[in-house]
């Protein structure tokens, strides 16, 4: 009679069932992973967080036990508003952004425009040159900014002086054009049919409205990524606007961090002023969270 019942009341595993324990067993282990990840990336940011409301002696009294991540203690917003009083904060934000602002938006026209000659033209030397730009990412800024500080004292201002330094184009127009920027132009613009530009001359269009009205609107994803990716080292400029501003009214904020660390470093805040240039970060970073992962999975580097 046993032989007549189904296999899963005499208690033996379906195919199905059989699948689904490791199947369980992986997603467990993935959710593990991926709570690990986020303690490593985010204790960091909330020991800084948390760090910044405390006074340096409790600081150092929590190091070594689970309060340094948590606001207990003698908690204030004392940091935040030393911060206001020891730097000039707003000044310092406005000049980042404004900053990053420009290097951003001349950035993707510039390295969109110079990718679409390399894309979709034709002209003798063009591997070649796609080769040099490319070389370019193997050189590191510290190896040329002495030779870009020497170049830019010698540029010829909008007034009639001799020297860039201590202004704001001094600090966006080196950055302007970018390696990275353009490959990754290059790369989704080389996608596209080029169909779509032999119809549009067909109709009278010529090289630049193919670029702005069809090239560009089909490079979303690709304008993004860009986007994203420039906004970072724009705003976490810290070596060259040390070496090529002087006057405080022109510095971006990271180099604001220096102010602490004259005569008496004070850790508390240091941590508040950390907290409120990265805060704006971490939000931009949540809010466009779906628009990044879509972005660069879209317009991954193609080998």
């Amino acid at each position: 009679m046993s032989e007549t019942l189904p296999r899963a009341a005499l208690g033996t595993p379906t195919p199905d069932s059989a699948k689904a324990g490791p199947a369980v067993g992986l997603t467990v282990w993935r959710y593990v992973i991926r709570f690990f990840l986020v303690l490593v990336f985010a204790l960091p940011l909330l020991f800084m967080l948390v760090s910044s409301l405390k006074p340096d002696t409790q600081i150092f009294g929590d190091l070594d036990s689970i309060n340094a991540f948590l606001p207990v203690g003698d908690v204030s917003l004392n940091n935040y508003t030393a911060v206001f009083d020891r730097v000039p904060f707003w000044r310092f934000m406005m000049n980042s952004i404004l900053i990053t602002v420009l290097t951003v938006t001349l950035g993707l026209i510039v390295n969109s425009m110079c990718a679409f000659a390399l894309a979709r033209l034709r002209f003798r030397g063009q591997g070649i040159l796609l080769g040099v730009i490319l070389a370019t990412l193997i050189v590191p800024f510290e190896t040329l900014a002495l030779p870009l500080l020497w170049w830019v004292n010698l540029l010829p201002y909008f007034d009639g002086s001799i020297g860039w330094l201590d202004t704001y184009e001094v600090q966006f127009v080196p950055f302007i054009a970018n390696a990275f920027s353009i490959y990754l132009f290059y790369s989704y613009f080389d996608s596209i049919p080029k169909e779509l530009d032999e119809a549009a001359k067909v109709d009278g269009a010529g090289w630049f409205t193919i670029y702005r009205k069809i090239i560009m609107p089909l490079s979303g994803p690709a304008i993004a990524t860009v986007a994203i990716l420039t906004f970072l080292p724009a705003w976490n400029q810290y070596l060259w606007p040390l070496m090529a501003v002087q006057t405080e009214e022109l510095r971006p904020v990271l180099v604001g961090i220096d102010y602490f660390s004259q005569l008496t470093t004070n850790w508390g805040q240091i941590m508040a002023y950390a907290s409120m240039i990265t805060v704006p970060v971490l939000v931009m970073f949540i809010a466009f969270q779906r628009a990044f992962i879509n972005s660069i999975a879209s317009s991954g580097v193609k080998g």
